[in-house]
């Protein structure tokens, strides 16, 4: 089949290069002209042979809406929308709603892979009208990793996404359960090979996932990580899985707490716990540090 795929990044250049691996035709769009098959918008809708299915992978908020919009006036009724970006779940029905006056489809689609997706396929959560899943389906199967999972659809419009913003919540959770036990284990003076206690969890225990791979692949490059400065960003996904978890009255302990973790890792000198500090000067007598 044919497909326009609109941004060619880290994630959106593999893709194109898998499903063309597949056997399927893609032409591309981004903004640097030395990734894009063609320069705008218009001549990638005017190089596809109607009906349409045209991928987003853009940048959530405002690059996807606009994206969305210029889309919405040069495709025709019968045409699909996908958006395989990290939206908002909450985006979603606005788009289709918008689309589907205009008598173009639409299907949210949650993407999951990264930069290994070229090689060993992307897991996909996609949401919308069994009518038009059914256009992209063959570009879902190429995508897919080889086997029987890896893909699924979710449920109607916004599933795709918020199941895709869960896994990111557990993802979350699931990287700060490795990172703190690796920190306990470096403090350990008993302790004398950290990478090869990670690395013997690969085979046979019961936390043993891709993860942790990657975490031993991270401390073959740099066994105590001594070249990284603790700092790490969070994506959005992770606010709105909490957000969620509010709206709904679910409780997410771990979720929750490996976000926060993440908002005190960009403090240099905790405020907080210079109350804290004091606090226990206060009370107890206990020794405080002086900058």
């Amino acid at each position: 089949m044919e497909l326009g795929l609109v941004g060619l990044g880290k994630m959106g250049g593999n893709m194109r290069e898998r499903i063309r691996r597949a056997g399927h035709t893609v032409v591309g769009y981004d903004r640097n002209p030395d990734l894009a098959d063609v320069h705008s918008l218009g001549e990638l809708v005017d190089k596809l042979a109607a009906p349409r299915v045209v991928w987003v992978m853009v940048p959530a908020g405002e690059a996807t809406q606009a994206t969305i919009d210029e889309l919405a006036d040069l495709l025709e009724p019968g045409d699909v929308v996908v958006d395989g970006g990290n939206s908002r779940w909450t985006d979603d029905e606005k788009h289709a709603e918008e689309l589907a006056a205009k008598g173009i489809g639409f299907v949210d689609c949650g993407v999951s892979g990264g930069v290994w997706g070229l090689e060993n396929g992307y897991a996909l959560m996609y949401g919308g009208d069994k009518e038009h899943v059914a256009k992209v389906q063959p570009v879902f199967d190429a995508l897919k990793p080889e086997g029987d999972f890896g893909s699924v659809h979710a449920g109607k419009v916004g599933a795709g996404h918020f199941a895709k913003m869960v896994h990111n919540g557990i993802e979350y959770a699931m990287m700060q359960a490795y990172a703190e036990g690796w920190e306990l284990l470096e403090k350990a003076d008993s302790v004398t090979d950290v990478r090869e206690v990670f690395r013997s969890w690969q085979e046979g225990t019961v936390i043993r996932s891709w993860l942790l791979d990657l975490a031993v692949n991270a401390l073959d490059e740099d066994e105590h990580l001594g070249a990284l400065r603790g700092y790490a960003q969070d994506s959005g996904e992770g606010r709105w899985t909490v957000e969620a978890a509010i709206d709904h009255a679910v409780p997410l302990p771990a979720i929750t707490a490996s976000l926060f973790a993440r908002f005190s890792s960009r403090q240099e000198d905790s405020p907080q716990m210079k109350m804290i500090a004091a606090l226990r000067n206060q009370f107890g007598g206990h020794a405080v540090e002086k900058k």
